[in-house]
């Protein structure tokens, strides 16, 4: 069983900036794409970003220009960094990683941007 573990998120100010972290527990499984979805109070999951094994990245509209994702896949580790944090950037933000088999998600963090 593969879990995902996430770190990074917390509460910024507007402007500000966090670098969001997911790693897996197992290093020895090959990993297609990675990414990340985020959850709005009271609205539905939607993708943020997301990246190939090849390094080929996909952003949502709202991110784009603000936040980048990243992988590291000797870690089996994805990253976003988060810039020019807004308040509707305020959700659950969670990873996910994809095998040919399986797709696995980690267990979310917060991130609240208080104005």
């Amino acid at each position: 069983q593969v879990q995902l573990m996430e770190s990074g998120g917390g509460l910024v100010q507007v402007g500000g900036s966090l670098r969001l972290s997911c790693a897996a527990s197992r290093s020895s499984f090959s990993i297609e794409d990675m990414g990340w979805y985020r959850q709005p109070p009271g609205k539905p999951r939607e993708l943020v970003a997301d990246i190939t094994p090849g390094g080929s990245t996909n952003y949502a509209d709202s991110v784009k220009g603000r936040f980048t994702i990243s992988r590291d896949n000797a870690k089996n580790t994805v990253y976003l960094q988060t810039n020019s944090l807004k308040p509707e950037d305020t959700a659950v933000y969670y990873c996910y990683m994809t095998t040919t088999a399986n797709v696995y998600w980690g267990q979310g963090t917060q991130v609240t941007v208080s104005s």
